[in-house]
This record gives structure tokens, C-alpha cells and sequence, in this order.
């Protein structure tokens, strides 16, 4: 999720007659809340919850007591696209991150990067724990050592059981993280270095794929690259809607992403599958994702400046963290021990999820996201 959800700053839009903005390192300061792309980000985060709750099998099935398919017959097909959501993350991420890391020095990049991510991450790790290791919980939870690794964002790598489910995710993120610093922000963000960054990672990304070295193909990430370079590609977009060039980013990204979206999550119609998704809706989400961060770019939404939208954005990653592991543990309670029906027990549970989120955003994240940034920030 992400980063998926990191508050995002928003620019008014460049008119079509305006000279283009100045690309020194200092551009981008002094921007605006995008407030349209947090409603984006948390409708990105709905979309998994109802992958995950009425969209795919497994664990999810323990909690309804039946499989989802029986719990929800007419929207399951449905709720399995919800998965595409984390496409979306990815290319929202890759926009967030590029205005983000501009004009700034690694260190505060660094800084900012880390006091987002963890401090909820720490307290899902934790309270997921926890709630599995009770004796009325019926998941497994991972031994105290590999709980602990949790605790570093490392443990898929490493080959450890995961405590989130999602946190493959953050992987995933923690790798576009290091490319871009290294890349872009250590050397300072210009056009000319974001562009250069966007053309050679996608070229490598395909050497990579076509090399099938595991370690290139783990670090470059082919299938996860062009939704992140997508998102840059629209990060420029915004500072000059008249870049070509950035357009032609992004509509890169956008080919090569829906191929890898549609290579590995459409398969023959089986009998046996949970879901029989077409190749055609993988691609019209795909497509509805860019085209929904594109419309932002532009200034296409500038009438949906709502502040609950702040809200709803900054919700959005303790929600993603928590929802799929605890949202087993309220479905089973509200649907197989109070008995509500399928349809409620879906709604209370993304509404219990929210309120976690809230809880952990207003005593957990308000509190520590600025001390640990300043800390970090401070050591020489």
C-alpha cells in the first residue's frame, strides 16, 4: 500500500498557455494537497479489502465458514478484480515519491520515507500477532523469532513466514525506494535524470525479465517497474502537462503494465478456480487506474477538495495493514457467532477496519511519524 500512502501535495494545474516550470531542485516546493488522489488512494485500499474478504478463497473461507463464491454469488467475480488495486498503489507510489524526493537532500528523503512507514507497520505487526496468539483465534500465528524479523520489513527476502499478508507490497516499495534515492535524489531530481531514470529502469526491467536472472529480476521488479515508472511519468505530467516525453512514459508504463497484469492474474476458464477473470476487465482497471491518477495530474479534479479526503488518505495505510488478518478474525465473530448476514457482516467489518485505522492514525502516527523523521533527520 504502498507508498502507497504517504500524504500527497498537489500543484495547481499548469495552463496550457504557461511558460513550463523551472526543473531545478528546488521545484515542486510551496505545491498544494492533492486531496482527490487521498479519496484515490483509500478507494485503491477498498478495492483489496474486497478482494480479500469476498474475492479469492483460502484463509477468507475459514472466517465465513463456506467459501465467499457462496457468501457473495453475484459480486465475487467482482470483488476478484479488487487485487488490481495494488497496481494502482504502485502507480499512485511511483507519483507520490518522485514529488516527494524533489529538491530534497537523501537524508530528509531517508528520514520522511522510514517515519511514514513504520511506526504503524510496527504496531499492525505486533497487534496481528498478538490477536492470532489467542486461544479463540483459529490462525496460526508465526514463531516469536520470525515476529520479530517482521519487525524489519526484511522478512520475505529472507525467506521468513509473514505476519501481514499485504507486506509483500512493501517489499516491493522498499525496492522502488532505494532505486529512485540512489538514482534521483542522491545526485538531485532534474527532468532530465527523472526521464533518463524512467528510460533505463524500463529497458533493464525487460533485459532482466528476458535474462531470467533471479537477482535482476529481484531487484528490477519487471512486473511491479512500469506501474512505479507510470506514476513518475504522471508526476512530470503534473509540473508541464505539454511534456511529451512524459506522456510517452506513461503510456509505456501503462502496455507493459497491463501485459504483466494480465499475464499473471488471467488464466483458461477452470472449473475449479474461484473466479474466472477476462482479459479485457484486467486491462479496463488497469487502464481506469492511470487514467483516474492522469485526470489529478492534470488538474481534472480540482472540484473535489473535500477535507474528509485528508482523512480518508491518511487512513489508508494502517487500514491497508490491518484489514486482511483482523477482518478474518471480525468476519468469523459477526458472521458465524452473531450470526449477521453476509452483506452486513462485509460492511462491519471495513467499517471496524476504518476505526482501527483512525485509532492507529491519531495515536500512533500523529504522534510518532514527526519524532522519529526529526530524530533521523537530526543524526550526523
Amino acid at each position: 500500500m504502498t507508498e502507497t500512502v504517504v500524504s500527497t501535495p498537489d500543484a495547481p494545474p499548469v495552463p496550457r498557455s504557461a511558460p513550463s516550470p523551472s526543473w531545478g531542485k528546488g521545484g515542486g516546493g510551496g505545491e498544494g494537497r492533492l486531496r482527490a488522489l487521498d479519496g484515490l488512494r483509500l478507494v485503491a485500499a477498498l478495492m483489496v479489502a474486497a478482494y480479500h474478504y469476498g474475492g479469492r478463497g483460502g484463509d477468507v473461507a475459514t472466517a465465513w465458514g463456506t467459501s465467499p463464491r457462496e457468501q457473495f454469488p453475484t459480486l465475487h467475480g467482482l470483488f476478484a478484480y479488487g487485487c488490481l488495486g495494488v497496481q494502482v498503489f504502485f502507480v499512485i507510489s511511483g507519483f507520490v515519491i518522485c514529488r516527494s524526493g524533489w529538491g530534497r537532500p537523501l537524508r530528509s528523503f531517508f528520514a520522511s520515507r522510514v517515519a511514514r512507514l513504520f511506526p504503524a507497520y510496527w504496531v499492525a505487526v505486533v497487534l496481528v500477532t498478538a490477536v492470532f496468539a489467542l486461544p479463540m483465534v483459529a490462525y496460526a500465528t508465526v514463531s516469536p523469532s520470525n515476529a520479530l524479523l517482521n519487525l524489519t520489513m526484511l522478512q520475505q527476502p529472507l525467506g521468513a513466514d509473514r505476519v501481514l499478508g499485504v507486506c509483500w507490497t512493501l517489499w516491493a516499495e522498499l525496492r522502488f525506494y532505494a532505486l529512485f534515492a540512489l538514482c534521483v535524489v542522491l545526485p538531485g531530481a532534474t527532468r532530465r535524470r527523472v526521464v533518463l531514470f524512467c528510460a533505463v529502469w524500463t529497458l533493464a526491467a525487460a533485459l532482466a525479465q528476458a535474462s531470467g536472472e533471479p537477482f535482476l529480476v529481484v531487484l528490477l521488479m519487471p512486473e511491479y517497474a512500469p506501474f512505479f515508472i507510470g506514476g513518475i511519468g504522471l508526476y512530470l505530467v503534473h509540473r508541464d502537462r505539454r511534456d511529451v516525453l512524459a506522456w510517452g512514459i506513461v503510456a509505456v508504463g501503462w502496455a507493459i503494465g497491463q501485459h504483466y497484469a494480465v499475464a499473471g492474474l488471467w488464466h483458461a476458464p477452470d472449473p475449479h478456480a474461484f473466479s474466472q477473470r477476462s482479459s479485457l476487465g484486467i486491462v479496463a482497471v488497469v487502464t481506469l487506474g492511470f487514467a483516474a491518477v492522469a485526470a489529478i495530474a492534470v488538474g481534472r479534479t480540482g472540484w473535489a477538495n473535500w477535507r474528509w479526503l485528508t482523512t480518508a488518505g491518511a487512513l489508508t495505510y494502517p487500514f491497508y495493514l490491518v484489514h486482511e488478518h483482523l477482518g478474518w478474525v471480525v468476519i468469523g465473530f459477526l458472521h458465524r457467532r452473531v450470526g449477521l448476514p453476509s452483506s452486513v457482516t462485509f460492511a462491519g467489518t471495513v467499517a471496524s477496519m476504518l476505526v482501527l485505522a483512525w485509532v492507529i492514525n491519531r495515536y500512533v502516527e500523529r504522534w510518532a511519524t514527526p519524532r522519529l523523521r526529526g530524530a533521523l533527520t537530526a543524526v550526523r
